[in-house]
């Protein structure tokens, strides 16, 4: 999927691949197919292992990969070979000269995701074009105070949870996609037999679509 100066793919369950410019993002790689392109950065959101998969990480890289995870992630990453490994947390921002990545708060009301743990989603921003990737959280007041992407003269992205049981259910994401006011929004967290199914991505789609907010679910790769 092609937004702006950037290409959007679908990894599955939460996975999903950027490319800006030369560069290659993979966040949340989990049971990747074996055609997926070595990542010169990967992004966890957090240690679960739908989301921190040590396999797949390692199958996404190559020697001198960046990693960008939470600290609880650490001892997972010592596991994986010839990766440099960084221990970012919420609010820091990342400059990679031809574009950003900022960290964000990802956590829930539920005991799945406490805020205690500092579990991360992250926002991809390179020119005008900026791509949200919410990971599991509810529709928080952190999330909320992202809407004024949606405002400016942005490509906003949002790439939400419609899991539900451990994260946002279909009905809560369309709210949240409909606060935030993106371009498009897109679900993650279904497919992969944990939580959410396909069914409840198609009712995002269909509860934004009644609220005139363009969603699309990604075919994946």
């Amino acid at each position: 999927m092609k937004i702006g100066d950037i290409n959007l793919e679908f990894l599955g369950h939460s996975g999903f691949m950027v490319k800006v410019r030369n560069k290659i993002i993979i966040i949340d790689p989990y049971r990747v197919s074996d055609n997926i392109p070595k990542a010169d950065i990967v992004l966890i959101t957090h240690s679960h292992n739908d989301h921190c998969s040590i396999r797949d990480i390692q199958k996404v890289s190559r020697n001198g990969t960046i990693v960008l995870c939470p600290v609880d992630c650490q001892s997972s990453m010592m596991k994986i070979k010839n990766v440099e490994v960084h221990i970012v947390d919420k609010k820091e921002i990342l400059d990679f000269r031809n574009f950003k990545i900022e960290c964000v708060s990802a956590y829930t009301d539920n005991r799945h995701h406490p805020e205690n743990e500092g579990w991360l989603g992250y926002l991809i921003k390179f020119r005008q074009n900026v791509i949200y990737f919410a990971s599991d959280t509810d529709l928080t007041s952190e999330v909320k105070d992202l809407s004024g992407y949606g405002k400016k003269d942005n490509n906003f992205i949002v790439v939400l949870p419609v899991s539900g049981t451990v994260a946002m259910d279909a009905i809560t994401a369309a709210k949240a996609a409909l606060i935030l006011n993106p371009k498009i929004a897109i679900p993650h967290g279904f497919g992969a037999g944990l939580y959410g199914t396909i069914d409840d991505a198609r009712k995002f789609v269909e509860l934004c679509k009644q609220n005139s907010v363009k969603a699309m679910i990604l075919d994946k790769i």
